[in-house]
């Protein structure tokens, strides 16, 4: 894995870097089976890390939810025994409903630390309400919402228009408003880029804060 051997060669101190694996064992059925997939999903991540000589995750998630409650339970079985392991400090998913969630949780062991959600601007509500119902169904769980693909919706049409608008105010771009509008609504965001400007723009969101009309806006969009 060349992100495992950058990680290597980098010279960062490895308890500066967070680290997030992740499973896809939604195709099977029942517990047996999708505990054996998401085991081997697992370990197939220790293996393709260890060729940079990372020998624990800070984290690693499911990405979607197995077809069948059974097979949820089995997921997330497999991920606190990897977790018990010492393998991973902690346990995530990823596109989980409420309902799915009420599976996991109600196996009385490990709550998620994260659900990683279609979330954002434009995006409006992932579980066919609005936005603010995403976060609240999440957070009286006990889940945090980290949005994926944050700005898919939020660099075009309306969406971007607004947000460029309302950057005009801060001096923020309209992918920077895209971004705090995440945060200021008790969210958490992921972001990848090929460049150091689009990175060094990411972080450069912490600076301003929306009003709460601004909030209202872009969460009507």
């Amino acid at each position: 894995m060349g992100f495992a051997r950058a990680i290597k060669e980098s010279g960062v101190p490895r308890e500066d870097i967070f680290i997030c694996g992740s499973v896809l064992s939604n195709r099977v059925q029942g517990f047996d089976g999708a505990k054996k997939l998401s085991a081997r999903g697992c370990q197939e991540n220790m293996e393709a890390f260890a060729v940079g000589g990372i020998d624990y995750l800070d984290s690693i998630m499911l990405d979607y939810p197995g077809p069948d409650a059974d097979a949820v339970r089995g997921q997330w079985e497999a991920l606190e025994e990897f977790q018990a392991s010492k393998l991973t400090k902690s346990i995530s998913v990823s596109n989980f409903n409420p309902r799915q969630l009420d599976v996991v949780i109600g196996m009385g062991g490990t709550v998620p630390c994260i659900n990683q959600l279609p979330y954002g601007v434009g995006f409006g509500g992932y579980y066919g309400g609005n936005a603010a119902g995403v976060l609240e169904a999440n957070r009286k769980r006990g889940v945090l919402v980290q949005a994926w693909s944050p700005l898919r919706k939020a660099l075009s049409g309306d969406a971007k228009a607004a947000c460029a608008e309302i950057g005009q105010k801060y001096g923020k771009s309209a992918a920077q408003v895209g971004l705090r509008y995440i945060a200021d609504t008790g969210a958490t965001f992921t972001t990848q880029t090929k460049t150091r400007a689009h990175f060094q723009e990411d972080l450069q969101i912490f600076d301003f804060r929306l009003t709460a009309d601004e909030i209202a806006r872009l969460a009507a969009l």
